[in-house]
């Protein structure tokens, strides 16, 4: 597979001193073409995750793969070199997986080419539908909020949506490069999500996600998990408070010591060795300040791939709650279908190397670019407020609804 250093996705013209992965020989599954895709840079991806300490994109698809158990197993049996996507909030669900036919690695987050800064057109979108009303969102956390009081439910990730309309109708890369530009750590991310079946045809999933759901290197596996948020403020004091309140939430800290202890107790398992922090930390967003802990450990079994350990630790209380199986069932009860929203984009190759995100901060998003449907949610827990629940999902649509040009 071919490798570079160039930062660009949009970089230099295919074949131009590109390396052929080993299996570009292989005839690619046949995929709708974009009306964009013959004004793009020739370099487009069909894939792309850039991170701040090392970005990947790639181009062509080889084979196509609904069943992440099964891509697993022929990484680890050298049938494929790298397996790229999608995994769904419900992992009995089709994943969004392929095996792609060139790969070019980075070791620092991707450059929107020029292309989407000097011919970028304005973005007319508007909001045509929300899921559900903001009003019935406080209803139903102020119904979970008197669940958990009466249950053994503890935590329950409830998300809502909101469908815009873009007129006219724009490259889905574009919303790509406005979301990594509008990063602090240039993250974001782009996925076909055709091989998860006829519903996503001619669908994308673009965001740009800060939340590393796992990654391994050699034999060290790390997670970063974020949970427990306020929104930032453009007023520095009002901003500084709302980090400092933030960092003495009860709430809050309850929330995240959910996340922590799941992830641990899925991974120490497998692990030699696992440092879990006493105390998260603080980082941030454009839009949000989040507790999060950054969680490494030593692996026992140098065969577990990074899909591997995705599919283990995937959902975390992060996005589902505790006890994990309670969380899920009254997320499917009054939820419509979150597809790919609140899983896991990666990539995995057959060294067992990879990292996969959380989809979060992200939008699905049709080929032709003229709708979009993007989602946020929030950790409700006993000492939740209903009001600053709708609040902190609409600061959190805040990151995809101005790459979209709106407010």
């Amino acid at each position: 597979m071919s490798m570079e250093n160039h930062p660009s996705f949009g970089g230099r013209p295919r074949g131009e001193g590109d390396e052929p992965s080993g299996e570009s020989q292989r005839p690619s599954a046949p995929r709708k073409s974009s009306r964009w895709e013959t004004s793009r840079p020739a370099t487009a991806p069909d894939f792309l995750l850039s991170r701040a300490h090392g970005s990947i994109r790639t181009q062509g698809i080889v084979e196509q793969i609904s069943d992440p158990w099964l891509a697993a197993e022929q990484l680890r049996s050298g049938m494929h070199q790298m397996v790229v996507g999608a995994l769904p909030f419900d992992l009995d669900a089709p994943a969004a997986l392929t095996v792609p036919r060139d790969v070019i690695r980075t070791n620092h987050p991707l450059e929107p080419p020029a292309h989407y800064r000097w011919n970028a057109p304005s973005l007319h979108a508007k909001v045509v539908a929300y899921d559900p009303e903001p009003a019935e969102h406080v209803e139903r956390v102020d119904a979970a909020i008197r669940t958990i009081a009466n249950s053994g439910l503890e935590k329950v990730v409830l998300a809502r949506a909101v469908e815009l309309e873009i007129d006219p109708p724009i490259d889905p890369l574009l919303l790509a490069a406005r979301l990594i530009d509008g990063s602090p750590n240039r993250d974001g991310f782009v996925v076909d999500l055709s091989p998860a079946g006829e519903e996503y045809e001619g669908k994308l999933l673009i965001g740009s996600s800060p939340e590393m759901l796992v990654r391994r290197r050699g034999n060290t596996v790390e997670a970063f998990p974020l949970a427990g948020s306020l929104p930032r403020s453009r007023n520095k004091q009002v901003d500084e408070d709302n980090a400092r309140r933030l960092a003495d939430s009860v709430k809050n800290l309850a929330e995240h010591a959910f996340v922590v202890d799941d992830i641990a107790a899925n991974l120490a398992p497998l692990c030699s060795e696992l440092d879990v922090p006493e105390a998260p930390e603080l980082m941030s967003t454009s839009e949000m300040w989040h507790l999060a802990t950054h969680i490494r450990g030593t692996l026992k079994d140098p065969t577990l791939s990074a899909l591997d350990l995705a599919l283990v630790v995937h959902p975390t209380p992060a996005i589902c709650g505790t006890p994990t199986e309670s969380a899920f069932g009254v997320i499917q009860a009054v939820e419509t279908d979150r597809g790919f929203y609140s899983g896991a984009v990666g990539w995995c190759d057959a060294d067992g190397d990879g990292e996969f995100v959380v989809s979060i901060r992200c939008a699905e998003i049709d080929t032709a670019g003229s709708v979009a449907r993007l989602w946020a949610g929030g950790g409700i827990v006993e000492h939740s407020d209903p009001e600053e629940e709708l609040a902190e999902t609409q600061a959190k649509m805040g990151t995809v609804l101005r790459a979209f040009g709106l407010r």
